[in-house]
């Protein structure tokens, strides 16, 4: 079985169940910051699994783009979003190989975990296909998570710190950063305080004082 196979069989197997594993709420961060993005924008959300994230930019107004590796999780996806009265695209897909396109008004990745090089690779996609002033936002858990109990990956190169994260978007502008401890209420494999790191970035050189 090819790596890729192991991983759409991993997370088709955690979305098998009716329940939502992470809930049918959107994710604390996105809500609070999806007010960066252009009103009825395009979005694109990134390992959207079962898709309570890109369903509820949808009831937003949102034109939503749900990718995910588990054909599973984008059929839950495509069901909440039917039950929420709204519609998405979704597409099955590796995320680290996915053609992005352009002209996004945002880009959501929300617990996305990657080795450091693969997550640079991508976000550096991810700046470059976002339109002129679309918004890329970006939360997973960080370092620390480690001392937590409260989910997330338990392997430490997959938890990258605050200043690896900004390293990777150092060429565009960082509207928001945060890295520190907050209640996670996601489902039952979320569930607790828990670390961190928060980036709202768009796209352009910074300004260099």
């Amino acid at each position: 079985m090819s790596t890729l196979d192991a991983l759409r069989a991993f997370w088709d197997e955690r979305y098998a169940a009716e329940d939502f594993a992470y809930g049918t709420e959107p994710n604390d961060f996105l809500r609070q910051h999806c007010g960066a993005i252009r009103p009825g924008g395009k979005v694109l959300c990134l390992a959207d699994g079962e898709g309570r994230n890109g369903v509820w930019l949808a009831t937003q107004g949102f034109d939503v783009t749900s990718v995910d590796v588990s054909e599973r999780g984008l059929e839950k996806a495509r069901s909440l979003a039917q039950r929420c009265g709204v519609a998405i695209r979704t597409v099955a897909a590796d995320v680290t190989a996915f053609e992005l396109g352009q002209g996004w008004d945002g880009i959501v990745s929300i617990f996305l975990h990657l080795p450091a090089a693969v997550r640079e690779r991508l976000h550096q996609r991810c700046m470059a296909a976002l339109a002129p002033t679309g918004v890329f936002l970006y939360e997973a858990y960080g370092h620390e998570q480690l001392r937590f109990n409260t989910g997330g990956p338990r392997e430490p190169r997959l938890l990258p710190q605050l200043e690896e994260v900004l390293a990777e978007l150092q060429d565009h502008r960082i509207q928001h950063q945060f890295a520190g401890t907050r209640l996670v209420q996601e489902g039952p494999l979320h569930h607790g305080e828990g670390y961190v790191i928060q980036v709202v970035a768009t796209p352009g050189r910074p300004d260099r004082k």
